[in-house]
């Protein structure tokens, strides 16, 4: 194992982003750079965290994780256990009230035992323990105790349950109901109820890998924790944790320390984070519901969401990563205290379902792109904001005309739906539309925009309608390629803003969602220089010229207030 401690911490070089636009096509989110400091040498090492990165990407540059598949292990010669009477048998040992597993092979466990089971096999050895309908219940320490082997399985037949002690000693070299020293695999049809008396409820000290199985875990601090990683590809799990529901805490090496979920049902309730990774935490199918006084999913390195179906509600961030978030395919659902989504780095959405159902703000990020996916986000401050440039200046990164801070945030494509009290869709650097449709119900308040950028706001295609406040209102560059009109006009939530051109034809139409006294549109629809008349419904027509900001609103930095 390398044992070089390792942190990933973002340096400034990584957080310039460039402005390139490439009209009508997906925009890749320029790559950020986090540093791997060592603690036994002053050498760092910079490494690229990119926003793009599939999931096998990930998963391919972090260590497999080892599983015993249950093909790998046979019931034909197995050593029959009575938890309730136990005796010595080919492999097994009593003393007292602790059973104790000393050689390879397979183990079917069942009965009652006040007391603990013990695995000491060699190190090269693979056990696998079948539980069926078995109660283990330990008052000094973990029912199940892994103390040396290579390998482990537990297969769960019928209904079973263990509980550990109700607490343990802060050098305890063990503490959860069932601890491993050694890479842990659970499987099965049947059920396990596990009370985490003392400390955890399952924990590998090297990877734990869930296939199936009924899993209930109700611990004093995490419910399941793989050092390595922490897998699972199926199952039912139900998870109260005093700390954190699912962690992979491996801060040796940057190949471990991840969190993947393939498949099963994972309902977890945390006191902590719901889910917590040193590195990555992988998604890519099932189905996960996360309620967590702390963060919701937090990762170190690499948040990766591909055709998980997840509800994730949080008092912190729901889902956060020190470096990049990557979502692309399944439906996310997210309610937080605080952001719904952060990245220290950047955020990238290439597909599925986005909502934030609430938030302070709902997407931030230095580096935002979307290149498709449907996204709803509803925030009591900003919609989404691209902030948190390292290089920024003290006193930047207000908005109102403060300085370009360096952030970029980007709509390619997708439908994206903002509704916020604060600033909707803004940038502390520039924003790029080159297509898709943005749609904004921005602030009632003067202090904010529905639109806010600190450089340049370049509309290349694509739809914007753009409907808030008009104290700080912000139209497109004048430089941007497409045409767009800007218009004062009043209204209040339920009516019905029309946009028609000069011969009285509805061009484009909208309800808004609250009151608002600005309104901004750019579409493929206008045409350069020609006259438009914008009306609430269908009365008190406002005229207004492609590409002249209104009265009193910002035209947005760089512009004339009208198209050259």
């Amino acid at each position: 194992m390398n044992n070089r401690m390792q942190r990933y911490v973002l340096t400034a070089a990584g957080l310039l982003f460039g402005s390139v636009v490439l009209a009508g096509c997906a925009v890749a989110a320029t790559p950020a750079t986090v540093t791997d400091v060592q603690s036994d040498s002053t050498a760092t090492t910079a490494v690229v965290v990119d926003a793009t990165l599939t999931a096998e990407a990930v998963l391919a540059e972090n260590e497999n994780s080892t599983t015993v598949n249950d093909d790998e292990w046979s019931r034909d010669s197995a050593v029959s256990v009575d938890l309730s009477n136990p005796s010595t048998a080919d492999g097994v040992t009593v003393s007292g009230s602790t059973v104790t597993i000393t050689a390879a092979g397979t183990y079917v466990l069942n009965g009652d035992l006040d007391g603990q089971v013990v695995v000491a096999a060699p190190d090269d050895a693979v056990v696998a323990i079948v539980l069926s309908d078995a109660t283990i219940d330990a008052s000094d320490g973990p029912a199940i105790w892994v103390q040396g082997a290579d390998d482990v399985a537990i297969s769960l037949e019928g209904d079973n349950s263990v509980s550990d002690a109700s607490s343990y000693a802060d050098d305890a070299d063990a503490n959860a109901a069932i601890f491993s020293e050694a890479d842990l695999t659970i499987s099965g049809s049947g059920s396990l109820t596990v009370s985490g008396n003392g400390g955890d409820g399952i924990t590998s000290e090297d990877d734990l890998v869930v296939l199936s199985g009924s899993i209930t875990v109700d611990a004093a601090d995490d419910a399941l924790r793989g050092k390595d990683s922490l897998v699972v590809k199926d199952g039912d799990l139900t998870l109260t944790a005093g700390g954190d529901a699912l962690l992979s805490d491996n801060e040796e090496d940057a190949t471990r320390g991840y969190v993947w979920i393939d498949g099963g049902t994972i309902d977890a309730t945390s006191g902590d984070d719901g889910i917590d990774a040193v590195t990555d935490v992988v998604l890519t199918g099932g189905s996960l519901t996360v309620d967590a006084t702390g963060k919701g999913v937090k990762a170190g390195v690499y948040l990766i969401a591909e055709g998980t179906t997840a509800s994730v509600t949080a008092q912190d961030d729901a889902l956060h990563s020190n470096g990049a978030i990557h979502l692309n395919l399944g439906d996310v659902a997210v309610a937080s205290g605080d952001d719904g989504l952060h990245a220290d780095s950047a955020i990238v959405i290439d597909g599925g379902s986005l909502t934030v159902t609430q938030s302070y703000e709902g997407i931030e990020a230095p580096s935002i792109t979307i290149n498709d996916g449907d996204v709803t986000v509803r925030a009591s401050d900003d919609g989404i904001n691209a902030s948190g440039n390292s290089t920024a200046t003290e006193g930047g990164g207000m908005g109102g005309g403060m300085g370009d801070t360096g952030e970029l945030l980007t709509i390619a494509g997708g439908t994206v739906l903002i509704s916020a009290d604060g600033d909707g869709f803004d940038s502390n650097g520039s924003a790029v539309v080159s297509g898709g449709t943005l749609i904004v119900n921005g602030p009632t308040n003067d202090g904010n925009g529905a639109l806010d950028v600190n450089g340049t706001l370049t509309v290349s295609g694509g739809t914007v309608f753009a409907i808030g406040s008009s104290g700080m209102a912000v139209s497109p560059d004048a430089s941007s390629p497409q045409s767009w009109i800007s218009a004062t006009v009043s209204g209040a939530a339920g009516d019905v803003v029309q946009v028609l051109d000069s011969s009285g034809a509805v061009v484009y139409e909208y309800t808004a969602e609250k009151s608002f006294s600005s309104v901004v549109f750019s579409s493929s629809v206008l045409a350069d220089g020609a006259n438009y008349s914008v009306t609430v419904n269908g009365s008190s027509p406002v005229t207004v010229t492609e590409g002249t900001a209104a009265a009193g609103g910002n035209g947005g930095p760089g512009e004339g207030g009208m198209r050259p």
